[in-house]
């Protein structure tokens, strides 16, 4: 593993909504109109860093207000809980109160997360505010169409509304868990490590480092299964270097690497690898028309630089050994290439 390798030396630029995207979010009931935009939060007048239970800093700040924008802020945060979650009926407005609006100041997002809880019961939730990143938005629509999880979020204008995915945070558990985890624990956890890994290069994931995705545990019978899900998406098809889409380069998932080497033989890391691509076939052939109208999206967008796709193209080239890469000229018709590589070679196997 390139351990020391600088992978992503340059900040990612935030690409606009395209008109063929928007189209498609209206479509698909990802668009709504909500009254208050990502700008309108960024007017707060000061701010204090959160530490976590270990006083260590979270590099998130919670913001404040003066009491009079506060009050309209919190109504129109509450409103958008309403159609994120619900069906935007406002008579649940009454026993919701923002308990908190924090502000990341790390990242590319730079998004806003709001506490918010119910009064009756003191439950509480948590959804994000964010700039509306073309990447990001292609990058959670794929999530919701390839992978076995569906993803709640919507777009007005410049404005991206997500809902909050629960798990522990993947550099977390690796300290704090892994180590505690029986062996059966840990091969099961290379297994689903192995998947993930399949399926963020297959769609073109990157930077998953391990603060980017999270490690839910699920009680099943006598036991604990592990599932990993990625929670940034703001590095969908933008780089050009080939290994940024493979989580082994990333130093910071060294131990979950190690782990999968100690624990699975390659026999079975094969067979999980084509056991993830033929799920990534089958939705990709129950659901083909939405699937081929985000990636048309994408083929008609620009989410990337020329050199970033020229260098993708040779790198694929050489890792598939496909010369179809050189017929691409964007993200797009990359990523298009990589799923008819994928649906081709699953029907090809599942008809013999």
């Amino acid at each position: 593993m390139a351990e020391n390798q600088k992978l992503i030396s340059k900040k990612k630029p935030t690409f606009p909504v395209s008109k063929l995207l928007a189209a498609f979010l209206k479509k698909h009931n990802r668009s709504t109109k909500i009254s208050i935009l990502y700008d309108d939060l960024l007017r707060f007048q000061g701010a204090i860093s959160v530490y976590d239970k270990n006083d260590v800093d979270t590099l998130w700040v919670r913001t404040y207000y003066s009491e009079f924008e506060r009050e309209e802020i919190d109504l129109n945060l509450k409103k958008i809980y309403t159609l994120l979650h619900s069906d935007g009926n406002e008579k649940t407005i009454p026993y919701l109160n923002i308990d908190a609006i924090d502000f990341c100041t790390f990242g590319n997002s730079k998004p806003f997360r709001i506490k918010v809880r119910n009064i009756l019961n003191d439950n509480f939730t948590y959804f994000y505010v964010k700039q509306a990143d073309a990447s990001r938005v292609y990058g959670l629509e794929l999530e919701h169409i390839l992978s076995p999880y569906t993803m709640n979020y919507l777009v007005y204008e410049d404005t991206l509304i997500e809902e909050h995915i629960s798990g522990i945070p993947g550099d977390d558990f690796i300290e704090n868990v892994l180590p505690t985890c029986s062996k059966s624990e840990k091969a099961q956890i290379a297994k689903e490590f192995v998947k993930f890994k399949e399926r963020c290069f297959i769609r073109l994931l990157g930077d998953m480092r391990s603060y980017n995705y999270v490690i839910t545990p699920i009680h099943d019978f006598d036991k604990i299964v592990y599932k990993i899900r990625a929670i940034d998406f703001d590095q969908q098809s933008f780089e050009g270097n080939l290994k940024v889409y493979n989580l082994q380069f990333m130093k910071e998932n060294f131990k979950m690497v190690q782990m999968v080497g100690e624990r699975l033989e390659n026999s079975s890391i094969n067979q999980y690898k084509i056991e993830e691509r033929s799920y990534i076939a089958k939705r990709m052939i129950s659901s083909p028309d939405r699937i081929q109208h985000i990636v048309r999206c994408m083929i008609h967008d620009t989410i990337s630089f020329p050199k970033h796709v020229e260098r993708l193209k040779q790198d694929l080239i050489e890792y598939v050994g496909d010369v179809e890469f050189k017929k691409c000229n964007n993200m797009g018709e990359i990523l298009e290439t990589i799923l008819i590589f994928v649906k081709r070679n699953y029907l090809d196997i599942s008809s013999k």
